[in-house]
């Protein structure tokens, strides 16, 4: 008689977490990003911010699903959803959506 395999322990709460952290880290990056780039104030400082803000959130938080581990994967969740909450709470002022910025 063989014994089925035992369950994998769930890793929930480390995902819920990790998102956590990973939403403030991006608010934490986008401020210090911010800072520098309304320091120097032209267009294509703005644009090169908004560039590197979205690569650091949306390139790394898809690189980190890829590694398919919970800590990773909540992290790059978290960071996800930090871009796309600072996105809509800022209309796009803090991330460079807003075209208001270039004009």
């Amino acid at each position: 008689m063989s014994m089925p395999p035992p369950q994998q322990p769930r890793s929930t709460g480390v995902v819920v977490g990790l998102a956590a952290v990973g939403i403030f880290a991006y608010v934490v990056f986008n401020v210090v990003v911010g800072f520098v780039a309304v320091s120097w104030a032209t267009p294509a400082v703005l644009a090169v911010a908004a560039g590197l803000l979205f690569l650091g959130a949306i390139g790394g938080g898809v690189g980190l699903l890829l590694l398919r581990t919970p800590w990773a994967k909540g992290l790059g969740l978290g960071l996800m959803i930090g871009w796309a909450l600072v996105s809509i709470v800022s209309a796009g002022w803090c991330t460079g959506l807003n075209p208001g910025l270039y004009a």
